[in-house]
């Protein structure tokens, strides 16, 4: 089943295309995460997905949050993915589909990798769910939309 808001966030260590790792719990606590699960490097509906993220990436940014990509192309099409389109945000390698197994992103038809996107606030709860493989522009529309209002730790006034 797919982790749903109020779920924690399962932690993972995933390899980059540069070969250092990422490791959600590095960020959590730092900065939201939008986690965002997609078939394949440069194919149509990734490739609108991955350059709406892209054309709205600094407004994430300005809301606090991190954008990371997950699939299980290697990280040599990652490079060549980001490259192509001028791609800022993390792109994760997931070879063996264990992480995508964590968050419970199934494959349609039983074929395709599935497509979801996972809101995960700084304490790692996820906030919001987006599960459509074709209603690409959506899972960036509406994470921005959550994004933008979680309040953010340092606009919160100390208490006297």
């Amino acid at each position: 089943m797919t982790l749903t808001a109020g779920d924690k966030a399962p932690n993972f260590t995933l390899p980059r295309s540069s070969g250092e790792t990422f490791t959600l719990a590095d960020v959590l606590g730092m900065r939201t995460v939008v986690l965002f699960f997609y078939p394949k490097d440069d194919t149509p509906g990734c490739t609108v997905e991955a350059c709406t993220f892209r054309d709205n990436y600094q407004a994430f940014v300005e809301a606090g949050a991190e954008v990371v990509g997950v699939s299980s192309d290697s990280g040599a099409s990652h490079d060549e993915f980001a490259s192509k389109h001028k791609l800022p945000m993390t792109l994760l390698t997931d070879a063996g589909g264990k992480v995508r197994a964590l968050y419970g992103v199934r494959p349609t038809l039983g074929i395709m990798p599935g497509r979801a996107t996972f809101v995960i606030d700084r304490s790692g709860t996820i906030v919001h769910t987006f599960v459509s493989q074709l209603r690409v522009k959506a899972h960036v529309e509406q994470a921005l939309a959550v994004v933008k209002g979680l309040e953010r730790p340092e606009a919160v006034p100390a208490r006297p």
